[in-house]
């Protein structure tokens, strides 16, 4: 025995990667996190309008669905580049920003229509 391996080192092997089902699971994981937002947004505009209209509770539900638009708009893009990439891009940390804040931002919405 020479005491070397028959492998060769993974930097020899190339940039070639299996990414078996991980795309796919991401690209789930989107599509609930969006289902989980609308829910989220349906409720909140249920609770603005329970018990009439105010200027406050139209107010928050518009920023709501605004928010819900926004998360919508990053998640829909993402959901398209995972489906149709055979090895999909990170995530920009913009869009990522993006989906924290409208995530952030309806939960405070939230907060303030229950207190």
């Amino acid at each position: 025995m020479s005491g070397e391996s028959d492998h060769a080192p993974r930097s020899e092997v190339g940039d070639e990667r299996d990414p078996g089902l991980q795309p796919e699971r991401t690209r789930l994981a989107w599509r609930r996190t969006t289902l989980s937002s609308t829910v989220a947004a349906v409720l909140a505009v249920k609770t603005a309008l329970h018990g009439g209209a105010t200027a406050a509770g139209v107010t928050a539900c518009a920023l709501c669905c605004a928010l819900w638009l926004g998360f919508l708009l990053v998640a829909h893009g993402r959901i398209h580049t995972l489906a149709t990439t055979a090895r999909p891009p990170a995530l920009t940390p913009r869009k990522a920003a993006a989906a924290v804040a409208c995530t952030v931002a309806m939960a405070v919405c939230a907060a303030a229509l229950v207190i």
